[in-house]
């Protein structure tokens, strides 16, 4: 392990650690609004701090001094804000903060003015929409963190005098260390979140195959959505596969929204470089007629949605003739992202198995994809118990506007069997996801685990998908030898009856009856 891996490890591990010292009462989910927004405000703050050394470097003063001459203010809020798209002042930096909390001087209202500062220096900005409520879930009136301002004031102190101790070792070249240290905390409060987790955490396991999946052969995506981002994790992961130039996002929960943006901030992207969206993906489109080249998304499962009539007339559902089922959604985000697919564009998505074999409407829409559009490209089955909040196996859709040499075919892996048992939750592993990318490279038959369905194969069954259909993974029961079975039975009772005779004379010495049957 190298050093920056190290210090990642013990990074993760003290920040969980003071996590849980900090939080008293409040849960952890709760509490996560906290400590989330104050790593966020640290690494703005910091990276203010890196950014005007670097703009004042020749001019040997301090950001204080500039701060202090109007000529050089102007100046300074001119370039941070086209820069950085925002602004700290310095009497606001962390470090400021840090030396009021050892002097026993910093109280939360200060801490407040210092977010409303910053939030302010964005307006009329073009960063605006990128920052505008991103501190609102970090309530700091909230009684959850104390009944008094005294009490605030010492929780929020106890969190500023916790990351000053922790050596974050923020440097341009390693940005990332602190960007997957809040990836880990967002994962260690998913953990902790029961059924909340899966709005805004998807695992690592079968984040990085869905992101692999979709990156396959390429190197530079000028855009990629996630329909329904959660905190951005997954969209992000897509970097670690392809130079991924833009992002766009929606997000119906405003607070998981609020770390979807901050998550893309601290990860280094450019505020320029991202939508992030609020709102109701399928009843309010804000992607509007953008396309990508790559998507990726882990929908809520089976969800409730209006299904009202008049999406007979959206361009996204409009052609199948028929929507998705109230209680069911699953094919309706399916066509949301088919339908925001440019020419060459692929989208990956996690679903219920149900969406392989249900009737009615979504049957209808099934054969639509499969037959006029002919979009589908793999059907994957996950094992079950891998996310937070629900225990049912998952499958992979993967889909393709141009599907090329394999346009009469569909592949199907069933990885059901594929991973490593848990305490809680069962683990996708590297050597489980490589061994699905790899089939899915080759498109080839192997024996209980994958097949190459023709289309006519398809046609056969109905366009019914259930991943058995095509993929056989019986296992006959091993043969019984009667006789073998027989002879052991005969060489247990000889043995039950030989210890027998020998227990009987002590239980005669000692004038007590025998229990165990008579002696032949």
């Amino acid at each position: 392990m190298d050093n920056i891996q190290q210090h990642q490890k013990e990074l993760c591990q003290k920040l969980w650690a003071m996590a849980n010292a900090l939080r008293g009462n409040m849960e952890a989910y709760e509490f996560k609004n906290y400590i989330l927004g104050m790593i966020f405000y640290y690494y703005l703050s910091d990276r203010t701090e890196r950014y005007i050394k670097k703009l004042l470097k020749d001019d040997n003063i301090s950001y204080e001094q500039a701060w202090e001459d109007e000529e050089y203010k102007e100046a300074v809020i001119e370039e941070s804000l086209s820069d950085l798209g925002f602004v700290i002042e310095p009497q606001y930096l962390f470090r400021n903060m840090v030396k009021m909390v050892e002097n026993h001087s910093f109280d939360i209202e200060f801490l407040q003015k210092a977010i409303n500062s910053l939030m302010e220096s964005t307006i009329g900005n073009d960063s605006q929409q990128d920052f505008e409520g991103l501190f609102s879930d970090m309530q700091l009136d909230s009684t959850k963190l104390g009944h008094t301002v005294r009490d605030r004031s010492g929780v929020m102190s106890k969190i500023i005098a916790a990351l000053d101790e922790i050596n974050f070792g923020i440097e341009d070249t390693k940005i990332d260390v602190l960007g997957n240290a809040y990836e880990y905390l967002i994962g260690q409060f998913a953990a902790t979140a029961g059924k909340k987790a899966g709005e805004f955490y998807t695992p690592a396991g079968p984040a990085e195959l869905l992101c692999r999946l979709a990156c396959l052969g390429l190197t530079d995506v000028k855009a990629a959505a996630d329909p329904t981002c959660g905190s951005g994790s997954l969209l992000l992961r897509l970097k670690k596969y392809a130079n991924v130039r833009l992002y766009y996002g929606q997000e119906l929960t405003s607070t998981t929204f609020n770390l979807a943006r901050m998550n893309m901030i601290l990860r280094g992207i450019p505020y320029r470089n991202f939508a992030i969206y609020n709102g109701d993906t399928l009843e309010h489109d804000y992607f509007e007629d953008n396309t990508f080249r790559v998507q990726v998304a882990n929908p809520p499962y089976s969800a409730n949605w209006s299904a009202d009539s008049k999406f007979l007339e959206d361009n996204r559902f409009n052609q199948y003739g028929k929507l998705a089922p109230k209680s069911k959604a699953d094919f309706a985000f399916v066509q949301h992202m088919v339908y925001h697919m440019d020419e060459d564009g692929r989208a990956v998505v996690l679903l219920p198995h149900g969406v392989l074999f249900r009737g009615g409407s979504e049957e209808t829409i099934r054969k639509y994809l499969i037959e006029k559009l002919n979009v589908l490209d793999a059907v994957i089955g996950l094992p079950a118990n891998l996310f937070f909040g629900t225990g049912i196996p998952v499958c992979v859709l993967v889909l393709k506007k141009d599907r090329g040499s394999n346009a009469d075919n569909i592949l199907f892996i069933d990885a059901s069997k594929e991973f490593e048992a848990g305490k809680n939750q069962n683990i996708l592993r590297e050597c489980d996801i490589d061994k699905i990318v790899n089939i899915y490279e080759q498109r080839v038959d192997v024996e209980k685990f994958s097949h190459v369905a023709t289309m006519s194969e398809i046609a056969e069954n109905g366009f019914n998908l259930n991943i058995p259909r095509y993929v056989d993974t019986f296992e006959p029961e091993p043969e019984i030898d009667i006789e073998e079975v027989a002879a052991d039975i005969r060489r247990l009772n000889k043995e039950i009856r030989d210890i027998d005779n020998e227990l009987k004379p002590y239980f005669d010495e000692l004038g007590l009856s025998f229990p165990f049957g008579e002696e032949d």
